[in-house]
């Protein structure tokens, strides 16, 4: 059976915990820099405050995404609109690509056929997760989002 985008909270938070961690401490290690007083210092530092900023307004927006897109699967599955194709798996669990793309067609055809919808924008970001395509995958997710928001308002 396809599921929902669900990723395990405690990996994702031990992920997210452990890069926050990173983060900081390239930002100590930018203030040790700029400490120095040297010009070369001084350059490393101010990089280095470069790379945590970047590097902690990605995280952000990850797990900001994460969120949203759990919320979107829960209100999915709430309205029973969840794919439930029955299709061979893994011993993971995950969906062989084989098998994903055998239903990929029937799932393409309701977003062509209604591209308004954003559960079937979910679920063809379902679908192309389980093949593999984590880039199609993320675009038809922040479709969904996107189509969501729109129906909401």
């Amino acid at each position: 059976m396809l599921r929902t985008v669900r990723s395990p909270f405690w990996g994702a938070a031990l992920m997210t915990l452990l890069l926050a961690l990173y983060i900081g401490l390239v930002g100590q290690r930018a203030v040790a820099f700029v400490a120095t007083g040297v010009p070369i210092g001084i350059a490393i530092g101010v990089a280095l405050f470069v790379v945590a900023a970047v590097g902690a307004l990605l995280l952000v927006l990850e797990v900001r995404f994460g969120v949203r897109i759990t919320r979107l699967g829960a209100r999915l599955e709430r309205e029973g609109g969840t794919p439930d194709d029955v299709v061979v798996v893994r011993p993971s669990g995950r969906p062989t690509r084989q098998a994903a793309d055998e239903v990929f067609p029937r799932y393409k055809a309701a977003v062509e056929s209604d591209p308004g919808d954003w559960r079937g924008w979910y679920r063809l970001g379902v679908v192309y997760d389980a093949a593999g395509d984590r880039k199609r995958a993320r675009a038809a997710m922040r479709e969904a989002l996107a189509r969501s928001r729109a129906t909401a308002s």
